[in-house]
């Protein structure tokens, strides 16, 4: 069985989108961890997770998943609460940051671990705009305090890059990887 090691929405609609038959299973990982690196923090909580959640299926196919937002060296996760969310909106509005979501793929027979980066650049967000958004919730379980797919925002001016990569899965990259393994 191919497992996702994820509760995220986001991730279970793209992958959907690749394959049919997959099992959830979010794992136990504190995605919290301040200590690393920004290049290395993504890959590497990619891969407790899917190591986390590979410990209770041997069997099976793992992929673990994590987005970061960086910008300006500074890792933008998941907001603490709604003043955090705040600080990233403002520090991001009408600036340039880096999206990377990594993913590990474990089995009994292989690991595969990628990086994906996007660029964006976000449009001048008002008060007024950053209030109304965080008032909805959203920017509160999304790294970087926001969600590209709530497009009536209209937060992002230009991306490069995998649009699904910055919503949490790159899947051009990974259907690769997936082909490649014979899982689709």
């Amino acid at each position: 069985m191919f497992i996702l090691a994820s509760n995220s929405p986001r991730r279970k609609e793209i992958l959907s989108s690749i394959m049919e038959d997959f099992l959830i299973v979010p794992s136990n990982v504190d995605e919290r961890i301040t200590h690393l690196k920004s290049s290395n923090l993504s890959s590497d909580l990619a891969k407790q997770k899917a190591y986390d959640v590979f410990a209770r299926y041997p069997n099976d196919v793992v992929l673990g998943c994590d987005t970061i937002v960086v910008f300006k060296g500074e890792i933008f996760n998941k907001p603490k609460d709604k003043e955090d969310a705040r600080r990233m909106l403002r520090a991001l509005s009408g600036n340039h940051h880096v999206v990377l979501t990594s993913y590990t793929i474990i089995s009994k027979d292989y690991e595969i671990a990628k990086t994906v980066r996007s660029d964006v650049i976000f449009n001048e967000l008002s008060e007024d705009l950053i209030e109304k958004y965080i008032s909805t919730g959203s920017p509160m379980d999304k790294a970087g305090a926001y969600g590209i797919q709530d497009d009536n925002f209209h937060l992002i001016k230009k991306i490069t890059g995998s649009i699904n990569n910055v919503k949490g899965l790159p899947s051009e990259t990974l259907m690769i990887d997936l082909k490649k393994l014979n899982i689709i």
